[in-house]
């Protein structure tokens, strides 16, 4: 499928009107409608829907924790399952935990079509939107750092493994305590790498002046211009509708 190249801003729009509409929707049919629309318009921009894919299976087991208690404390409607008189999961429990599974699916599939764009161009789009080059600059420097963390703790928990550590195999308190002693180095690590960053920006002379230029100015087209129309009229056609 050929790629469909659309300015970041446009982007930015489409994602921005998918999770109001899957934030504000609450009914099951709204929801799966507004998942299918994104995941249409994700396969459209040739989002890698494998890393989307890998992100679900890692947070399955905590969706569904989630959804469970949040069901569990609604005792609205029949019960399906229950312990003597105390009823543990209602009808209308099960439903309002489907809605939050789809709800948060709609927000992870959204933020997929942002992958399609560099983070570069992101901050840059966020830029010549009005937003402060500064609270820009701490967005980029906040995605460069997420790959970071994700190694460090990975490279934590082999050297736990040839320790002869399985978390897999201990229990739950040591786990969590585990997890604590990690989280202790990866902490101080990130506050050391700030401060580097911080002095690095100073002999840098951040700031120096009031305005900034860009090598790479970004230009909407007239596709973009049509998809965002487009766009704000199919917002607004379902929320008449729905």
């Amino acid at each position: 499928m050929k790629q469909i190249n659309i300015d970041p801003r446009t982007k930015l729009a489409i994602v921005a009107l998918l999770s109001t509409l899957g934030l504000i929707y609450k009914d099951l049919l709204s929801l799966v409608i507004i998942l299918s629309v994104a995941i249409l318009i994700a396969l459209a921009l040739n989002s890698n829907f494998i890393s989307v894919v890998s992100i679900l299976k890692k947070l399955l087991g905590l969706i569904l924790v989630i959804a469970i208690i949040q069901s569990i404390f609604i005792k609205e409607g029949n019960s399906v399952i229950s312990l003597g008189s105390l009823s543990l999961l209602t009808d209308i429990g099960i439903m309002k935990a489907t809605e939050f599974i789809l709800r948060l699916m709609i927000i992870i599939v959204s933020s997929v079509i942002l992958t399609t764009s560099t983070s570069r161009e992101i901050i840059q789009a966020l830029i010549q939107m009005g937003l402060p080059y500064e609270i820009a600059f701490m967005v980029s420097i906040s995605i460069r750092f997420l790959p970071l963390f994700k190694d460090e703790m990975r490279d934590m928990v082999v050297a736990l493994q040839l320790r002869g550590i399985d978390l897999k195999k201990i229990k739950l308190k040591e786990k969590l305590l585990t997890y604590k002693y990690l989280l202790l180095p990866i902490t101080a690590n990130s506050i050391l790498r700030a401060r580097e960053l911080a002095t690095a920006m100073e002999m840098k002379a951040f700031r120096a002046h009031p305005k900034r230029t860009s090598y790479k100015i970004l230009k909407m087209n007239i596709i973009d211009y049509l998809i965002i129309t487009i766009s704000l009229i199919g917002a607004w056609t379902f929320i008449i509708i729905f």
